[in-house]
């Protein structure tokens, strides 16, 4: 973790040089210091609550995949730019995680705060076999793949707790 946040961040005009770049450093919110994947993950949060309601879910479903493909090559593409397959900065592998927890969490900002917390727990604490991904799959998938199984726990524990009724 530490090698990570000693990586030289990009400028602003850097990564709007390329829509890659600017999709991988999440819109550009993967610039701001400390807890860059934080900042994205709150970003991700606030366009949810903007946009999720225009539409169905299958459609929602779609555009998770598309950015999940997208993000893959784009973090991959920028991760070879910077020489540093993952950057500290680039964000969109927690927002596209989170939009899948969002996506799955039952509705109502109790829930959604929940998520946010335990996803930001996982992601940062890196349980087994996060821990394993993070450090052996150096590309764009990689990047993608670990903050996909912190989704998966946040998911779990989200399961667990409405179904002992926690969010009724």
């Amino acid at each position: 973790m530490r090698e990570r946040q000693r990586v030289a961040y990009p400028s602003f005009a850097w990564i709007c040089g390329a829509p890659s770049r600017f999709v991988a450093f999440g819109l550009g919110s993967g610039l701001v210091r400390p807890a860059s994947g934080t900042w994205g993950t709150v970003l991700a949060w606030l366009i949810w609550l903007a946009v999720a309601r225009w539409f169905s879910d299958p459609v929602l479903g779609l555009l998770l995949a598309l950015a999940l493909a997208y993000g893959c090559w784009a973090c991959h593409r920028a991760g070879q730019e910077l020489n540093a397959p993952d950057h500290v900065g680039m964000v969109w592998d927690e927002m596209v995680a989170f939009w899948l927890v969002l996506w799955l969490t039952p509705g109502g900002w109790i829930a959604q705060t929940c998520a946010f917390v335990l996803f930001r727990i996982f992601d940062i604490a890196k349980p087994p076999p996060i821990r394993y991904f993070d450090a052996r799959m150096k590309n764009g998938v990689g990047v993608m793949w670990d903050d996909l199984l912190a989704a998966a726990y946040t998911l779990l524990v989200m399961a667990i707790a409405v179904r002992f009724g926690a969010f009724q």
